[in-house]
């Protein structure tokens, strides 16, 4: 099996690199058919950014491993043969700034919009280029796909969504106007759009699994079907499981 192991910078990471590379060999990555990634989630994230189209084995050598398998050393090759797959889209964000430009980026977990300074964001929410939602008036709101449901989505109460579900959460953070609004369920196909009001007196940032925008004017979000990542789960303990486990802890 043609590997190549990617790992983060920690020692932990890195030590297990160098293990596995002296056991199993590393090959170029335009060789390869699988990347073994060794670190937490956000390398996960990283690696999944980075290359499209190959599948990837995650072992969780980090401090967060939701998208990762137990660290083994043994029969590496033998437990990626026998993997579930998993397949996943990213969002689409198209973020316009107040200097006139625009920025895309794309999503595997979630697009965030969030305060920029001291006041709460006001933001008008539109699906499908209807206006559904005059004012929210809130520290910020998420977009998130179902398996970035557990990330912040989940922390700002959001609901976890299984992964056959074709749909999206759109989740409130700190919502002051409505009060205590939650958010909505919206399907796959739908193309939520935010517009800021007051941008300069409540300056908002957008942010897509890391990759911050400043100054927005409005963003729109869409799941982007034409890319999928495959990520590679030991039987039994693929992702659909964890997402059903993690709502009955």
């Amino acid at each position: 099996m043609k590997i190549h192991f990617i790992s983060s910078s920690t020692e932990t990471a890195s030590t297990a690199g160098e293990v596995l590379t002296a056991r199993y060999g590393q090959v170029p990555l335009r060789e390869a058919e699988v990347i073994v990634a060794l670190g937490g989630d956000g390398l996960m994230l990283n690696v999944m950014h980075q290359n499209r189209g190959l599948p990837v084995y995650g072992m969780n050598r980090g401090t967060i491993g939701f998208l990762m398998n137990p660290y083994s050393e043994d029969d590496l090759p033998a437990r990626i043969t026998a993997a579930e797959e998993t397949r996943t889209h990213p969002l689409a964000m198209t973020a316009g700034t107040t200097d006139g430009h625009e920025h895309c980026a794309l999503a595997i977990n979630e697009v965030s919009l969030l305060r920029a300074g001291p006041q709460a964001a006001r933001l008008r929410l539109s699906v499908n280029g209807r206006v559904r939602m005059e004012e929210l008036v809130c520290d910020g709101a998420l977009l998130c796909t179902p398996a970035g449901s557990t990330a912040y989505n989940y922390s700002a109460n959001g609901p976890i969504l299984p992964l056959g579900s074709d749909v999206l959460a759109l989740t409130a953070i700190a919502a002051f106007r409505p009060r205590r609004w939650r958010g909505a369920i919206l399907p796959k196909s739908a193309t939520l759009r935010f517009d800021v009001l007051e941008p300069d007196k409540r300056p908002v940032m957008a942010d897509a699994d890391s990759r911050g925008v400043d100054s927005v004017l409005w963003v729109e979000i869409r799941s982007e079907t034409s890319i999928h990542h495959t990520l590679l789960f030991d039987p039994g303990h693929g992702l659909d499981e964890r997402l059903m486990r993690e709502q009955f802890v």
